[in-house]
């Protein structure tokens, strides 16, 4: 344990906020594109809905997502302020680079690479809780493939509901009910993402000597990861949103709503459950198992497995990154 001045705390803990803002930054994407490609909200319009929708679910989930980032990937034996920071830093980067290149990967997949590989270039292999951290693995597989069923199975439910009613009669209500999905999957988004950067923030207080090991969740913790995320929302990432929206497959109103739906309803289980899932990959299967409905080929394939290996790649990256930064405060004796 390593006690750290008051100003020092708190700069680290502006530092793990700053990662909140650009997971909301870079996270935009999944909560807006859906709704901005099929032009039910402008670009502005949008990332307010979001934005708001992320902070309110500060006050309907808890914190069970932020406990598992905080105890369940590194044995908390072996979390030091070194550590968080390493972990934080190689999110930050990895995240940053993947805005930059257009690829919606999974700030909450580079946060736990980080900080497994912070840990791991600290204390060996030892300090990882394997049962955890293979249940974020698994998810990599399972979110994406979980959503794709879910978008292909509403958009068929939906097909055969509105299979005689006139086209633009479909759009025209589906543009409204579009804001209502929308505004779940936001919901979902803060009700996960945020609780990520709370568990960082727990850790690195007990790591630091300023909270007990087993405390819960300080309530101004919840609320300024909420807030980050959501001011980070509201700034959004417009290079991700073209690639979600319009790059993986044509959308309509009524593919967004069910999209989104479907999404959501998934997430908001698994913040439930108190797993931290990729809102990114959950929102991309959706979307490509609306787009297959109309026929494989509706689907761009090229970009999606582009997509797909930036999902492979993260946690690893976000490691090497994170254990670098290690590796390097031990050279220059900080550590």
């Amino acid at each position: 344990m390593h006690e750290l001045s008051l100003p020092i705390l708190i700069f680290f803990i502006a530092i793990a906020l700053a990662f909140d803002f650009i997971n909301g930054f870079h996270d935009a994407a999944n909560s807006i594109a859906t709704v901005v490609s099929t032009r039910v909200l402008s670009p502005r319009t949008a990332v307010m809905w979001a934005a708001f929708f992320n902070f309110l679910a500060a006050f309907a989930f808890g914190t069970a997502v932020a406990k598992m980032i905080a105890r369940g990937i590194v044995m908390p034996d072996f979390i030091t302020v070194s550590v968080v920071m390493c972990g934080v830093l190689g999110a930050i980067v990895w995240d940053l680079i993947t805005w930059w290149m257009g690829l919606p990967t999974s700030s909450s997949h580079a946060l736990i690479g980080g900080f497994a590989g912070a840990a791991v270039a600290q204390s060996g292999f030892q300090a990882i809780v394997y049962s955890g951290f293979t249940k974020v693995v698994a998810a990599i597989f399972i979110s994406p493939g979980v959503g794709l069923f879910l978008g292909f199975l509403l958009m068929l439910i939906v097909s055969w509901t509105c299979r005689k009613m006139a086209p633009s009669y479909v759009d025209r209500w589906f543009r409204k009910l579009q804001l209502a999905s929308s505004a779940i999957f936001s919901f979902s988004h803060g009700s996960n993402d945020a609780q990520k950067t709370m568990g960082i923030i727990v850790a690195l207080m007990a790591a630091s000597g300023h909270l007990p090991k087993d405390a819960p969740v300080p309530i101004w913790v919840i609320f300024s990861c909420h807030g980050a995320i959501a001011l980070g929302t509201y700034f959004g990432g417009w290079k991700i949103v073209k690639t979600m929206g319009m790059k993986i497959a044509k959308l309509r109103p009524v593919d967004g709503f069910c999209a989104e739906t479907g999404g959501g309803v998934i997430i908001l289980l698994m913040s439930h459950l108190g797993i931290p899932v990729s809102t990114t990959q959950t929102i991309t299967g959706a979307i490509v198992g609306v787009g297959a409905t109309r026929r494989v080929r509706a689907v761009r394939w090229g970009i999606a497995s582009r997509i797909v290996w930036a999902w492979i790649f993260t946690i690893p990256a976000a490691a090497i990154i994170a254990a670098v930064c290690m590796m390097l405060l031990k050279f220059v004796g900080l550590h």
